[in-house]
């Protein structure tokens, strides 16, 4: 196999990319990463207005971008969303379900133990990063399946592998989206086309939004004692960043992973290969 092939496989001109929870960090960096490739990309997000600066920043790139309205617990804004990028873009080829996160009511801490956390933020966390990904799976997959290609990439998390302490609704939510994302493989390969892949990345650490008050200390700007920890046990010795993610996702969304589905990759720093001794 020569460069020119290899290369031709990373070219994504032509196919259409809907990416949920878009205007986040991890989402943005994976929309720009992909109009640089080429694709059409629709940032799907709850809030638009965050997307705007994307758009701007990929204006001059070989694919294009555009924002979309969409709320991933909400159907009937996704089946609406549905429409319009079809109609503007074209039917979707890749959906990259980036939504999710978690939130302090949530979360474990000296003042809110595990047995007053509210259902409503169990609730929320649970729903967001769950049904967050299901909905647009049922959404967009049925394209998919009319057209028997196309591939999906869920975000997944460490936690799925090994629980950390003070965010179980999170855990629990991400354990059952690596769950989800080998069902829905086997079931779509089986059901309708092997053509239609769905896979997953674990992300380690990677410092977003949901995550800033856990790992760094909102005065000094320094990691906390539990962001410490974690470099400590991260064998690569630092946080990771989104850009990170970009080679394992682009790889899953590409020919070149066309045998591979029903998997889940980590892409931790070595986090989930360390014992701590």
């Amino acid at each position: 196999m020569d460069l020119q092939s290899v290369t031709k496989w990373y070219d994504f001109r032509g196919r259409t990319a809907v990416i949920t929870g878009g205007a986040g960090i991890l989402g943005g960096e994976v929309a720009c990463a992909l109009v640089g490739c080429g694709a059409d990309v629709a940032i799907l997000d709850r809030d638009p207005a965050r997307a705007e600066r994307l758009v701007e920043s990929v204006a001059s790139e070989p694919g294009r971008a555009i924002i979309v309205y969409g709320d991933v617990l909400r159907p009937e804004t996704l089946i609406e969303a549905e429409k319009g990028i079809r109609s503007e873009l074209g039917a979707v080829d890749m959906l990259i379900n980036a939504a999710g996160g978690n939130q302090p009511g949530a979360t474990t801490s000296p003042e809110l133990t595990f047995f007053d956390l509210p259902q409503e933020a169990l609730r929320f966390v649970v729903d967001l990063n769950l049904l967050g990904t299901i909905l647009p799976c049922q959404v967009f997959g049925r394209s998919m399946v009319e057209r028997e290609r196309g591939v999906i990439v869920n975000i997944s998390s460490m936690n799925a592998f090994r629980p950390l302490t003070r965010i179980p609704a999170y855990s629990a939510a991400k354990a059952a989206v690596s769950n989800f994302t080998q069902w829905l493989a086997v079931h779509i390969a089986q059901e309708y086309s092997p053509d239609i892949r769905v896979n997953a990345v674990a992300p380690g650490f990677f410092l977003t939004e949901q995550n800033r008050f856990l790992l760094i200390d909102e005065e000094s700007g320094e990691l906390t004692e539990r962001g410490r920890t974690i470099v400590d046990h991260t064998p690569m010795g630092q946080i990771g960043s989104p850009e990170d993610l970009l080679g394992t996702l682009i790889w899953l969304l590409s020919p070149a992973s066309s045998f591979v589905t029903g998997i889940v990759v980590p892409v931790d720093g070595g986090f989930s290969a360390y014992s701590g001794v």
